[in-house]
């Protein structure tokens, strides 16, 4: 990594590592790269964190051409700082930018990168419980040029945010809307990629929802808007007589690394897991014949959510038996106990710096 720069800011903030909330505070550096057609990815930096200056006809300002991850930083029992599967983000990455026709980079390198930018970083990754640092790196397109074809120049940021947990109510039962008016992805389009696109889709659902007491929206396919698909912020989980339930990944939804996890972890317990569509009318008829034992949401951001009330066309079904020995509790305690070394990483998921 000889031709990372490094600039160090002249003006460092006050860290206030407590009462985090969510994605409001920011580091004080950040990590920058450029991509032209004649260099490809080039000029690779840390700098202070600060405003981007990008011209008023940059692609990303007008077709959305851009892509974003999300993962984080943790610091374990004994001060270390250890991240959860960050090369299944990098990779993500690198897929869901070529969904938009945004070029390749190299992941192992950018890995290196972001670890590079932890350690200057270090001190604002706080150490109370559930806490984390939160890091996102994204890609946006910036040539100036108003037609349709994809940009010739974009960047690679990575921001820090030291966070708290997702949801206000934190590890407490929420309440989800089933959406009957709007779709927001279809297979073959970008629903699998994670991009500003399919966010900007689901913000006027989820409004909706919040006025009405929700804390998200549980999305139905965009075609028959009959099959079960993702919560607007995570991938869903149904335990159903005893067996988990999660839709497959058929294009349209996001291949969720802590979904993977949660599968895997399940297997591992020899739980029965299947991937497989379901209705949402199945749910229902699960939760009126007394077998829908629990519902969960799973994603980096809220790790897992259990979801207390799901309300369909009138309908309410109620899935209030979480307790400490509940599935949801258990896989909740586990994964958490990987991310911050209190439990044995078997799967070899976390990287120390």
């Amino acid at each position: 990594m000889e031709n990372l720069k490094i600039i160090k800011t002249q003006q460092p903030k006050i860290k206030n590592l407590t009462d985090l909330g969510f994605g409001k505070i920011f580091t004080d550096h950040m990590f920058v790269m450029d991509y032209t057609e004649d260099k490809g990815w080039h000029d690779p930096r840390i700098v202070p964190y600060g405003s981007l200056s990008v011209d008023p006809s940059a692609s990303v300002l007008h077709y959305g051409q851009g892509v974003f991850e999300g993962l984080k930083a943790y610091r374990n029992k004994e001060g270390e700082i250890q991240l959860f599967r960050p090369e299944a983000n990098f990779a993500r990455l690198n897929r869901s930018a070529e969904k938009l026709c945004i070029p390749q980079f190299d992941e192992e390198l950018a890995l290196k990168y972001l670890k590079a930018l932890l350690k200057m970083e270090k001190d604002w990754v706080p150490s109370e419980p559930e806490t984390s640092l939160y890091i996102r790196p994204y890609i946006i397109a910036t040539e100036a040029f108003l037609g349709v074809n994809p940009s010739q120049n974009y960047k690679f940021i990575i921001i820090l945010s030291p966070v708290g947990a997702y949801y206000p109510e934190g590890f407490k039962p929420v309440k989800i809307m089933v959406e009957e008016k709007y779709v927001r992805a279809v297979r073959g389009g970008l629903g699998e990629a994670k991009t500003m696109a399919n966010y900007a889709a689901s913000l006027l659902a989820g409004e909706e929802a919040k006025k009405k007491g929700f804390s998200q929206v549980l999305w139905l396919d965009g075609i028959n808007q009959k099959y079960v698909e993702e919560v607007g912020t995570m991938n869903i989980f149904f335990k159903i007589d005893g067996e988990v339930i999660t839709p497959p990944l058929l294009g349209s939804i996001l291949p969720g690394i802590t979904r993977d996890s949660v599968i895997k972890i399940l297997k591992s317990w020899n739980i029965p897991v299947k991937e497989e569509r379901i209705s949402i009318d199945e749910v229902f008829q699960a939760y009126k014949n007394g077998k829908l034992e629990e519902v969960f949401g799973t994603g980096t951001a809220a790790v897992i959510s259990p979801v207390s009330e799901l309300v369909y066309k009138g309908e309410t079904a109620l899935v209030d038996n979480y307790d400490d020995e509940s599935l949801v509790t258990k896989l909740y305690n586990y994964l958490l106990g990987i991310q911050y070394g209190t439990e044995e990483d078997q799967f070899n998921w976390v990287q120390k710096l």
